[in-house]
This record gives structure tokens, sequence and C-alpha cells, in this order.
């Protein structure tokens, strides 16, 4: 695995589920928000139209979306998630003691989960770069957005599977 940050590990359904989007927005997704501003459109004054503006702001939305899922393809390690040996890696679910209480979350992207209800903390989170390559039973902090310093404690580490 790399170090490089742009790096997303995903299971071989959530880069298949991922594609599918995409695939769907490039193409009918994209019609189909043209024909509704250009439906919108033909109503007349735009200054005053609704439902120009608001077409225009799902389009800006939509193809900031193609933009998000072209980037983490491109980027995406599909695979298995990697074999647990109690470190802490993109992909794992990790059990932690974070001011003392005890919590469980993925190390990843929220792709990974999909519908899962699983919290998810990216690795460039201030948690995730803290955790990243510890052990279980190794503790380290972490500066919340806040500035206090966090104590944190690797309980667990599995791998994950959707």
């Amino acid at each position: 695995m790399s170090n490089d940050n742009s790096v997303t590990w995903l299971t071989q359904e959530a880069y298949d589920r991922r594609k599918a989007e995409l695939e769907q927005l490039s193409g009918e997704g994209r019609l189909e928000i043209a024909r509704r501003i250009e439906a919108a459109r033909e109503e007349g004054d735009l200054k005053e139209n609704g439902g120009y503006h608001a077409a225009k702001e799902e389009q800006g939305k939509i193809e900031a979306r193609i933009r998000v899922l072209t980037e983490l393809l491109k980027n995406a390690v599909v695979g298995e998630a990697p074999p647990s040996d109690g470190v802490v890696a993109s992909g794992s679910v990790v059990t932690a003691k974070i001011l003392g209480d005890e919590t469980t979350f993925l190390l990843g992207s929220r792709e990974i989960a999909g519908d899962s209800d699983l919290d998810v903390y990216s690795e460039q989170s201030p948690l995730g770069t803290a955790i990243l390559g510890l052990k279980v039973g190794e503790s380290t902090s972490y500066t919340a957005p806040n500035g206090k310093s966090i104590p944190v404690e690797v309980v667990a580490v599995e791998p994950y599977s959707a």
C-alpha cells in the first residue's frame, strides 16, 4: 500500500457500485438535467425562474459528484480487506478507547462502508493520522479541531467486510 494520501482502498463491490453511479451520472444523469434546464429555460425570464435555478444547482451537484467519483476510482486500490495483523491500516475496523470511551469505526473512506451504519474516519483526519500504523495495545494522542489533546488507545483491529 502506497503512502500517497490520495489512494483509497475499496472492496470490489464498493468499486463496482461507485463505477455504476459514475456511469449513470455521466450518461443519463447529465442528459436528464440538461433536459430539465432546457425546459425551464423555455418558461421565460430566467431571473424569476425557480425551476431553472434549481436545475442549474442540481447540475452543479452532479458535476461535483462526477469529479469526486472519477478521482476516487482513478486512485482506488481494489481487493479484499487487508489481513488483520493487529496494525491499524486503511480499510480496518478499529476499536479504540478515545477519552476513555470505547468506540468502533472504519478507518478509510465513506465509499468503502456503503450503507453500513459504522462511523467512518478518514486516514487524513486528526484521529486517522494519529493511529495509522499503531498496533493493538498502543496509545497516542491527537489534537482535536478545538485544540485539545485527545488520548486514544487501540483496543482491536480487524479487516472490514461488507
